[in-house]
């Protein structure tokens, strides 16, 4: 091809609030008109001839992140009733295997030690496959794509749910296996959303019902053995009409309860129901909590505490009522229901700065998540004696930068917490803290720690934090990793700065074989932790949501800045990059200032936040009027949006702002039901309409056969990722 492809053009006028907007590119809605498919291939056709130059560079990229990769692999086993549970690779295959082996054949029955891994990624003896993602993809027609929704196994180790997505548009359908038999179930449950879980009598299943926009809006029921097979007449457990809230269920690690929860971004409530026991069914009668109160968000957990023969029950309510950044209360279960919060007694009081974001109850201990200085970290209280908690003590860190999170610890006996730590230089690292109380209390036992072949050297990379300031004086966190080499000859290097900053998302540290060939060009890699995220607490992300939205693209912008000044980066070669909300946070900054950057990559971004925030039949929009505004209602809210929309404010035809435009690559889904196709197809034919001579590279790729993240299987995405980087080398010169 000569030349980029141009959109046709219908005018299309909108009028809020007294605002005329012609919209030429609204027509590419719609997905039925054989033109749009046309502009997709001939897109796709543009972005291929036009990095045809760099498929050498690509394939070496797949070959270096592949050549780094243990390709058969497992996971470190959890122990969950009589089973080990652990997942596998298998060279050459794109999906995982669920698999688990006995307790007893592995270690002995009475031991919480887990399996040794074999070194070569082969299979545990004994080993049963309770899933083989690639079988199943292949059986099921989505060899093209396909994803798993629920894997869960009930409480006597005998059946499977789990559902699949061969599509990319998170419709699932559920399924359940005889794990004794290997043969499925007559169930087949189409259109749901995200998992499923058991009751504790092993044969009733509670799972969401997604509405026409998406949004999971009804819990259900089915008994298996008993319910119809397509789910038809399945019961509904509770119901959710305010199109603000999402519905979720789970069970509690004891097995006691389970858990129902409606929430929007502001607002949440949770009922309690029986869970049932061996042969007994769950309970009818739903318990609310704590109620509703606008404006308060709480999550509850079931804990046991005291000694045996002596324990009572107990809920621990992690809440942010006159406290933004949560803490932990203690609520008696016959204290349940309006005006609880009156009732319960505080055990961890609200610390601004440190954010309480879990927990997690054990039989013996209390894992409390929380996240200060923008990094998380995990805390231990103790059951003591005489049924109380200890005061909490936060594990160490391997490195000052490092992530600790609460791994897979399906066992409420279990004296043993499984945490999994990482860095931008370490790799994963699973680790058991002992907790029994026996001459090894305490200490840390590394499980396993991702393997990097190909000699790999932590030593070889630095990681730091610094800080930019804000046009409000705010000072934003930035994390920088290069090799260390790169940080010691002191010259500016080609950069790369990537960015989120929406719904009190944190980027928290974390280690990525495919970056290391991009830090091994001399490249460095930054993140920029901007307002809007939640890294340093629920003020940064207040003061990075609705009227404050604003704060979120200047600070990127401050931090591009701070990079060349600070000495971080070449500010000539510096390639920005975002996806979903990232992609608009990565649209605005480029529009605010696009001499900072020689590129600019955005995948499946949000960039015309203004059209999708006025069309409540669209997945999504009502539950996020608390994160964007209303612009429907709110003649400021609508202002404010259209201000910094990527769509609305592109220099205008003609402008100078055209010739010294950087280059763009947008990649979408056909099948993404988060941030339509429609988005990015609209930016990008708005960038080449009004460019005129200026004509800025700017490249659009589209999966016809994914979501939102992308095409599924691991060597479909490293390819993906290949296709990016190789393009972001080539921006920064280094191709």
């Amino acid at each position: 091809m000569s030349a980029p492809p141009t959109a046709d053009r219908e005018r299309v006028e909108r009028t809020h609030h007294g605002d005329v907007v012609v919209d030429e590119h609204e027509w590419l809605r719609a997905t039925d008109d054989p033109r749009v498919r046309a502009l997709v291939d001939a897109e796709n056709a543009w972005a291929a001839s036009s990095t045809a130059h760099l498929e050498a560079l690509r394939e070496r990229l797949f070959e270096e992140v592949k050549g780094r990769t243990q390709e058969s692999d497992l996971s470190v086993p959890a122990r969950d009733g009589a089973w080990w549970y652990y997942r596998r690779t298998v060279e050459g295959l794109q999906y995982g295997l669920l698999c688990r082996v006995a307790v007893g054949a592995a270690v002995g029955a009475a031991s919480w030690d887990p399996p040794v891994l074999p070194e070569d990624g082969s299979p545990l003896p004994g080993e049963q496959v309770v899933l083989d993602g690639n079988a199943e993809a292949q059986r099921l027609g989505g060899e093209a794509f396909f994803a798993l929704g629920a894997a869960s196994v009930s409480p006597d180790g005998q059946l499977l749910a789990w559902s699949t997505d061969t599509t990319g548009d998170e419709r699932f359908t559920l399924r359940v296996r005889d794990l004794v038999t290997g043969a499925d179930l007559d169930v087949a449950v189409p259109g749901l959303g995200h998992g499923a879980t058991w009751s504790s009598d092993s044969r009733t299943l509670l799972y969401s019902a997604v509405d026409e926009a998406w949004r999971p809006h009804e819990v259900r029921r089915h008994v298996v053995g008993e319910s119809a097979p397509d789910g038809e007449g399945d019961a509904v457990v509770l119901r959710e009409d305010d199109e603000r809230y999402w519905l979720g269920v789970g069970r509690t690690r004891s097995g006691r309860y389970l858990v129902l929860s409606s929430g929007s971004k502001t607002t949440s409530e949770v009922w309690l129901l029986d869970a049932g026991g061996a042969g007994s069914p769950p309970g009818e009668e739903l318990v609310s909590v704590a109620g509703r109160r606008e404006g308060v968000e709480y999550q509850v957990e079931h804990a046991v505490l005291g000694a045996p023969g002596e324990a009572h029950d107990a809920l621990l309510v992690l809440h942010d009522d006159g406290a933004p950044d949560f803490e932990l209360a203690q609520l008696d279960v016959a204290d349940v229901g309006e005006g609880a919060h009156e009732r319960w007694r505080v055990l961890v009081a609200h610390e601004e700065g440190r954010r309480l974001e879990d927990v997690d109850a054990f039989a013996g201990h209390v894992a409390l998540s929380w996240r200060r200085e923008a990094t998380p970290r995990v805390a231990v209280l103790r059951v003591q004696p005489d049924g109380t908690l200890g005061a909490p003590v936060e594990v160490a860190s391997p490195t000052a930068l490092a992530s600790s999170a609460v791994a897979s610890n399906p066992s409420f006996e279990t004296p043993l917490l499984r945490l999994q730590q990482t860095s931008w230089t370490t790799p994963v690292r699973v680790v058991d803290l002992d907790l029994s109380g026996g001459p090894s209390d305490g200490e840390v036992l590394l499980r396993r720690q991702t393997p990097v072949l190909g000699g790999y050297d932590a030593a070889d990379y630095v990681e730091e934090r610094t800080w930019a300031t804000a046009p409000d004086g705010v000072q934003v966190p930035v994390s920088v990793v290069r090799r260390a080499s790169v940080a010691a000859a002191g010259e500016p290097a080609p950069g790369y700065l990537y960015g989120y900053g929406s719904y009190e998302v944190s980027l928290d540290p974390w280690f990525s074989a495919p970056r290391l060939s991009m830090l091994d060009r001399g490249v460095a890699f930054a993140v920029a932790h901007v307002r809007g995220g939640g890294e340093m607490g629920r003020r940064w992300y207040d003061d990075g949501k609705l009227a404050q939205k604003p704060n979120t693209f200047t600070d990127f912008v401050a931090a591009a800045e701070h990079l060349g000044a600070a000495g971080y980066v070449d500010p000539a070669r510096l390639v920005a990059s975002g996806g979903s909300a990232g992609g608009l946070l990565v649209g605005a900054a480029l529009n605010l200032a696009p001499h900072l950057f020689a590129g600019v990559s955005a995948a499946v971004p949000f960039v015309d936040p203004l059209t999708t925030m006025l069309d409540e039949s669209l997945p999504l929009t009502v539950p996020e009027q608390e994160e964007w505004g209303d612009p429907i209602r709110d003649a400021a809210a609508y202002a404010l949006i259209k201000s910094y929309s990527p769509v609305e404010n592109l220099p205008g035809a003609g402008a100078e702002a055209w010739r010294t435009w950087p280059r763009v690559l947008v990649t979408t889904s056909l099948h993404d039901t988060r941030v339509l196709y429609v988005e990015p197809f609209k930016w990008v034919s708005r960038m080449r309409l009004l460019s005129g001579d200026g004509a800025p590279q700017v490249l659009l790729k589209t999966e016809v056969d994914g979501g939102h993240g992308g095409r599924s299987g691991r060597y479909e995405a490293w390819r993906e990722r290949a296709f990016e980087d190789a393009w972001a080398l080539d921006v920064l010169g280094l191709a």
